[in-house]
């Protein structure tokens, strides 16, 4: 498997040097508009806010994004795909925009530039086990997370953890607690909200959000005219009001940072 990792890292640094050397760059706000259409990515794998009503994406970050968009006199052409993808993709100049529940962290912003956040968060754990409940008790538990995401990460650095399994998909990670292969699972509170709402009599207890982070939307490194188009008109969207009922629909509260 490592000689696997490495081969793909050679092929995606392979990749961006030809685009480079083919002068291939991001779009910048003015061509996207004279186009009319912005390409915008996400998983399509993270209910509440990504996700497919059979062959339709839907969800709080996907109809918030066409809200932003509507604002900026443009349609969007979306794209799905894993979640280790989109940023890649994104260097890459294979779309223009991808929202799909990023946390804002120094590592992600030396790869790529952020928006404006749409929604602040955190991490929380979800157990079978009503006691356990802090990251303390996590201390000698297997925990699942999804690959890619800040949750690992952040799990990663919790003392005494007694192995990490990571997982492609948020929905497998669930999986495995409910399957019993797994002592906990840690993601975004929102998720695990709708997790226990939509399945009450699985046995599944909320424990406590172990870590906060402001979620964004993310453009190719140094798109600015791009990353302050698309929060220009966020801030319209959040003070027409239209942001505080698409939140109230999908969960009940407005989740915009404080």
């Amino acid at each position: 498997m490592k000689n696997i990792g490495r081969w793909l890292r050679s092929m995606l640094l392979t990749a961006a040097a030809l685009s480079t050397a083919l002068g291939v760059q991001a779009r910048t706000l003015d061509e996207i508009r004279k186009d009319g259409k912005i390409i915008v990515a996400t998983e399509g794998q993270f209910p509440p806010f990504n996700f497919f009503q059979g062959p339709k994406l839907s969800g709080f970050e996907v109809d918030l994004a066409e809200l932003v968009a509507k604002k900026m006199g443009l349609t969007i052409e979306w794209k799905a795909l894993g979640f280790d993808a989109l940023l890649a993709g994104l260097r890459q100049d294979r779309w223009d925009l991808v929202i799909a529940s990023h946390g804002i962290t120094e590592e992600r912003a030396k790869a790529v530039t952020f928006t404006q956040p749409h929604y602040c968060s955190g991490g929380q754990v979800v157990t079978m086990n009503p006691a356990i409940k802090t990251s303390g008790d996590l201390a000698g538990k297997v925990v699942a997370v999804q690959t890619g995401t800040t949750y690992l990460e952040s799990v990663k650095k919790l003392p005494g953890i007694k192995e990490m399994k990571n997982f492609p998909k948020d929905t497998d990670a669930r999986s495995a607690l409910l399957g019993g292969r797994v002592d906990a699972w840690v993601t975004d509170r929102f998720a695990v909200k709708l997790a226990l709402a939509s399945a009450p009599n699985a046995g599944m207890h909320a424990g406590d959000v172990i870590f906060v982070e402001q979620i964004a939307a993310a453009v190719a490194k140094g798109n600015s005219t791009l990353a302050a188009g698309y929060s220009k008109a966020l801030a319209e969207v959040m003070a027409d009001g239209s942001y505080a009922a698409l939140s109230a629909k999908y969960f009940g509260e407005d989740v915009r940072c404080k």
